[in-house]
């Protein structure tokens, strides 16, 4: 089913029986566990309209299943975006998929992901009621926080229909640095940057080079880029070689088995000696890391909770999670909450619930 309307997804959500998958345009598809076969689909990509849009306030509501890139080139006319640059973005992912999924991208270091950027949500539960929360307004929040919850529930908790976002000038000017160091400098590079109070945007480690980019005024970030090389073999790079460096990060996603791994910070070397290819937000813990096989995958779980899987290979019997993690009880219970028949979304999380 491809509803148009809030009412018509509603209805759809009341009125059909048995157990429903929520998807947007389909680039997270194989993240996670694997959907239940029998489940009734509703893809969200027909509720696409930007709402309201208040360039002075920064916010902007828009249906769950607009692409992330067309809002983009919307707020982009009136110098403003979404600090979301997920590697899924030019493939057509939606706002809502990119809530439902937490998925974030190198702005991740500056800005946070999804939970940070969004200040309301408007769903549709299990039993077809239609529950809001937030608003148009940075501060606001009065029982639970519906926009948090749902972020990285993949659709188990209830169908994402609307977002409100929160907006960022765009800046007028970037620069990135690469410095060529293996893991364990890099990490000790971030340490050094982040004392000096630079500010970079996004620190993101690939391919054997840490990459910092600064966002602002040109002459701020000609200083800080320039105040960035270290030792000999750093450099700025030009416009063509900062597209290709970031290109590189988003493409260690499209490896064939990707996981996201989260970490302390000064567990990143730990992490990166099980990675074939790695994008890294050094300083925030977050990993995209791609593995040769599925041995990998299971040595980083025996390793850090919080792992999840993003991409196997056609047929793999790889399994979506590891060990239940300390938090597994809450979310059963907000599950439970939410969705007491499991109507949606499931095998997503299985074998926790």
């Amino acid at each position: 089913m491809r509803p148009v309307t809030l009412a018509e997804l509603r209805d759809a959500v009341r009125d059909t029986d048995g157990p429903l998958l929520a998807r947007g345009a389909g680039t997270a598809a194989g993240w996670a566990g694997t959907p239940l076969p029998g489940a009734t689909e509703i893809e969200t990509t027909g509720l696409d309209r930007l709402l309201t849009y208040n360039p002075d306030d920064m916010t902007v509501a828009v249906e769950a299943g607009m692409p992330l890139a067309r809002l983009q080139a919307e707020l982009a006319s009136r110098g403003q975006r979404i600090a979301l640059d997920a590697a899924r973005v030019p493939a057509g992912a939606t706002v809502g998929g990119l809530v439902a999924t937490a998925d974030s991208g190198p702005l991740r270091h500056s800005h946070g992901g999804p939970r940070d950027l969004v200040i309301g949500v408007t769903v549709v539960l299990a039993d077809g009621t239609v529950a809001r929360s937030g608003g148009h307004v940075i501060k606001n929040v009065a029982g639970y926080d519906l926009g948090k919850l749902f972020c990285g529930s993949f659709g188990t908790l209830g169908v994402i229909t609307e977002v409100v976002l929160r907006v960022h000038p765009l800046p007028p000017a970037t620069r990135t640095v690469a410095l060529p160091r293996d893991a364990a400098e890099a990490l000790d590079a971030v340490g050094r940057l982040l004392a000096a109070r630079l500010e970079p945007a996004a620190l993101e480690w690939c391919d054997g080079t840490l990459l910092a980019r600064y966002e602002g005024g040109p002459s701020s970030v000609e200083r800080r880029a320039a105040a960035t090389l270290i030792r000999p073999g750093d450099k700025v790079l030009d416009p063509p070689a900062e597209a290709t460096a970031w290109r590189r990060v988003r493409e260690v996603s499209d490896e064939e088995t990707v996981v996201r791994c989260g970490s302390r910070p000064d567990q990143f070397p730990y992490v990166a000696k099980h990675a074939a290819r790695i994008a890294s937000s050094v300083a925030v813990g977050v990993h995209t890391v791609a593995v040769d096989d599925a041995a990998a995958v299971e040595r980083l779980r025996a390793e850090f909770e919080h792992v999840t899987l993003c991409r196997r290979p056609a047929g793999s019997g790889l399994p979506a999670w590891g060990r239940p993690h300390a938090a597994v009880p809450l979310m059963r219970a907000v599950k439970q909450r939410f969705d007491p028949a499991g109507r949606l979304g499931a095998g997503r999380f299985s074998p926790w619930f």
